[in-house]
């Protein structure tokens, strides 16, 4: 396969609070996300470098955009993030690949800057135990 840029995003989709699926790639600035794994040092006193153990497998990430409330749009999607507690399911698509995880969404965040942009920042977290798995 050849290399790509990040332009041309095939989905990014977020459950809304009823577990609906919703496309919000239009609405969204930048993504960033890391699936880090836990290390333990294991390391004896007989050593002269490091030891260690790979542990639990996490995800976690933010998503920013610009405001938008338009049905089933980004802040359809977002708004209910401060009243609700349910898990969402985040999907990243991209060249045929897909990244989807059972989240927890920590913040819908809004700021309308002194020159009249108004955004918002989401950061969201794995929620149930599966481990990050690309398909």
């Amino acid at each position: 396969m050849a290399k790509e840029s990040g332009l041309g995003w095939t989905t990014f989709s977020v459950d809304d609070a009823s577990g609906s699926a919703r496309d919000i790639r239009t609405d969204c600035t930048n993504l960033d996300w890391s699936m880090p794994r836990g290390v333990q040092d294991i390391t004896g006193i007989d050593k002269s470098a490091i030891e260690r153990l790979l542990l639990l497998a996490d995800f976690s990430g933010n998503v920013n955009g610009v405001f938008d409330d338009g049905t089933n749009l980004a802040h359809t999607v977002l708004k209910t993030v401060s009243s609700t507690s349910v898990n969402r399911t985040i999907s990243i698509g991209i060249s045929g690949q897909t990244l989807a995880n059972e989240c927890i969404i920590t913040d819908y965040a809004m700021t309308r800057a002194a020159s009249g942009e108004f955004t918002w920042q989401a950061p969201f977290s794995l929620s149930d135990g599966t481990v990050p798995t690309w398909s």
